[in-house]
């Protein structure tokens, strides 16, 4: 079985519903935790690369300092053409990494099930084609993209946030939003992230849950779409 190298950046912050949905898809997982001071490897071995949330911005090595090392790994796959997935702080590191810029408390943040709008170019996507066009999915993000990298195609949007979903090239994705992740993530947040900006998590929570279903379904298909790409099988057709 092919396999991804997930980073997890955050202990609240593991590849959740996709540790599930990736090997289904037959893409296997295989994690290392910066955030426990595990060590990134100096060289990517794996089919695919992913970089998951935290609460970092993606080039904070001293408070993160295992941040570089994930920087290098995205650099390796974008050369190599290895298939990437970025998340939250994932996304805004392939971003940055490609040429695109990053902004620290930038905007308004989104916490919660937030409504994404896809954009014309997702109809061209292999892994957005025939989705939703305006599925959920949940956030919790202060940072922000700013700038794409040149080239790159602009997928999906929110009311708050433009940047939330974008292809670098033909192999690698990100999203500022969590697709792994379903209602119970937000009870596991740190204290005080989101109540900070006025936000309950329990609300939140209550909220995520009524759009759980349609969000998942949506979720599992570009989990799997994602996996058919690594394999070299092509995509799964929309449903």
């Amino acid at each position: 079985m092919a396999t991804a190298l997930v980073v997890q950046n955050a202990e609240e912050g593991g590849p959740g519903r996709w540790a599930e949905w990736l090997p289904e898809g037959g893409l296997g997982v295989e994690v290392v935790r910066g955030h426990a001071g595990e060590v990134m490897p100096g060289r990517l071995e794996h089919q695919a690369l992913i970089v998951l949330g935290g609460p970092h911005l993606p080039d904070d090595d001293e408070t993160a300092p295992w941040l570089a090392g994930a920087r290098a790994l995205v650099r390796q796959a974008l050369d190599r053409r290895v298939p990437v997935f970025g998340i939250c702080l994932g996304a805004q590191m392939l971003a940055q990494v490609a040429g695109g810029e990053v902004a620290g408390g930038h905007g308004e943040p989104e916490f919660g099930s937030t409504v994404l709008t896809l954009r014309a170019e997702a109809a061209g996507d292999p892994l957005f084609q025939g989705l939703p066009e305006r599925p959920a999915a949940i956030e919790n993000h202060v940072d922000a993209i700013v700038r794409l990298p040149a080239g790159a195609h602009w997928l999906a949007s929110s009311e708050l946030c433009p940047y939330q979903a974008f292809r670098v090239g033909d192999v690698a994705w990100g999203v500022q939003f969590h697709p792994e992740a379903g209602p119970e993530r937000i009870a596991q947040w740190p204290e005080g992230r989101a109540e900070r900006h006025g936000v309950d998590r329990e609300e939140l929570r209550r909220a995520a849950m009524r759009e759980d279903a349609a969000a998942a379904r949506v979720w599992r298909e570009v989990a799997l779409r994602f996996a058919a790409h690594v394999r070299g099988g092509g995509v799964s057709r929309p449903r």
